[in-house]
This record gives structure tokens, C-alpha cells and sequence, in this order.
């Protein structure tokens, strides 16, 4: 909703705009200030407007409602819903949308699932995760919640788009407390062992849910994981350092 009152500011913005141009025909010229000017800053405040719409998770939009709705506010026309009303309509449409989404996610996510499970070597958990271990590592030395991991890694969505890896040069593993990680980190790396390698297909209740994680991550996403176990470092051993 953060984003939603951004995006009502920037309106208000547009709207000031208007009215500091003396009611004139909106982009028309102002003495003393350059039209290419107007144009710029116009433009630029068209696109982050629509940045904050981008991101506000408000999806599917009707283009030419909104420039109605738009128009009609920074004119001064008579508006077609009570000004009043407007956010509960907004409030009520995400929900709507997110409830939608999260149903269309979810039969995919299930369709993926099912279809994968029956590739080699992938096994399921009683919590849903997928996995499939390549290297079971030093079996002796698996990580339990409160030890610190280092690994490297690389994370993919299920159409196969990269969003995030620590492989490749100039780049680092990483080291955090198992517990920092998602739920499905969580459990999939108690299954190896130190210098293990796995596999990890997350759903997405184990992963963000229905948070989006910037642009890279949409909401509801099933997120698939090559996590290679560097080292585990117990709690005891933290604590020295």
C-alpha cells in the first residue's frame, strides 16, 4: 500500500504541475521556462509514475482508464467514483488480484512439481521441498539450525531466468547462519553434508511466499536452487571467533 500512496503523491505532483502553469492547456508554453523543459520533466514524472505502479504489485491495469482517471483529476472534471472511495477500491482490488494470482501460482507450482518428481534422483519431502542430492559431502558434518553455512550458489525461477549466483569471477560465497535462510535452505541443507552439493526445488511457501523480492522475484514464486556446501561452522565455533 506504500507504494500505492507514492503513486496518489506523484498524481498530486502532476496536478501541481498543472496548476503552477496558471490553468493553461497542460505541456503548452510558459514564459520564462524552456518547452523542452516541460517536456522533460513531464515525461519524467510519467515514468515515475509508472515505475510506482510497476511496483506496487497493481495488476492488470486498464491504460486508458487510468489516463481518464488521470486527466479528469488534474483538470478538475467531474470524477466517476467518490473520491472518498478510492482507496478501499484500490485496497480491494490488489486483494482481489493477489487471492487470483496466488490460485494460478499455486495450480502451477503443482503441475511443475508433479511433472518433476518424476525426473531421476529428485526426491520429495513431507513438507514439499524437491531435491536431488549430487554430492552428499562429509556426512558427519551436516549443518543443524544454529551452525553457520558458506556456500555458493545459483538461484533460478522455473522458466529458467537467473536471479541471483555467487559462481562467476569477482564473485564470492557466502556465509550466513542457517537459520537466516529460507525455509527451504533450511531443510534442504541438513541433508548433506560439508563439501555436498544439491539441488533444491523450493516451493514457494517455503521460499517468499507471496512477496515479491524486487523485479527478479515475483510473487508466488517456486525458486530452484544448486547450493554447494563450502564449510559448516557450529555455533561453538562461531561463538571463539
Amino acid at each position: 500500500m506504500k507504494n500505492v500512496l507514492r503513486f496518489f503523491a506523484l498524481a498530486a505532483v502532476a496536478a501541481a504541475m498543472v496548476s503552477c502553469s496558471g490553468n493553461k492547456q497542460y505541456g503548452e508554453s510558459i514564459v520564462g521556462i524552456e518547452q523542452s523543459n516541460i517536456d522533460s520533466a513531464s515525461y519524467s514524472l510519467g515514468v515515475s509514475m509508472g515505475l510506482s505502479l510497476r511496483q506496487s504489485g497493481i495488476e492488470p491495469v486498464n491504460m486508458a482508464s487510468l489516463y481518464d482517471g488521470l486527466a479528469d483529476a488534474v483538470f478538475g472534471n467531474e470524477l466517476k467514483v467518490n473520491q472518498m472511495d478510492i482507496p478501499e477500491i484500490i485496497q480491494t482490488y490488489m486483494m482481489k488480484c493477489n487471492i487470483a494470482l496466488g490460485t494460478m501460482k499455486a495450480r502451477e507450482q503443482e503441475a511443475f512439481f508433479a511433472e518433476n518428481a518424476k525426473k531421476d534422483s529428485v526426491q520429495t519431502t513431507e513438507s514439499g521441498l524437491q531435491y536431488k542430492i549430487i554430492r552428499k559431502g562429509n556426512d558427519s558434518l551436516r549443518p543443524a539450525l544454529t551452525d553457520t553455512v558458506k556456500v555458493h550458489y545459483t538461484g533460478t525461477l522455473i522458466d529458467g531466468t537467473e536471479f541471483d549466483s555467487t559462481r562467476g569471477e569477482g564473485r564470492d560465497a557466502v556465509q550466513y547462519p542457517l537459520r537466516g535462510f529460507i525455509k527451504g535452505w533450511q531443510d534442504g541443507l541438513q541433508l548433506i553434508g560439508e563439501g555436498g552439493r544439491i539441488i533444491l526445488w523450493v516451493p514457494y511457501e517455503m521460499g517468499y511466499g507471496e512477496r515479491a523480492m524486487g523485479p527478479a522475484i515475483p510473487k508466488f514464486s517456486t525458486l530452484i536452487f544448486d547450493v554447494e556446501l563450502l564449510k559448516v561452522l557450529p555455533k561453538k565455533d562461531e561463538d571463539k571467533k
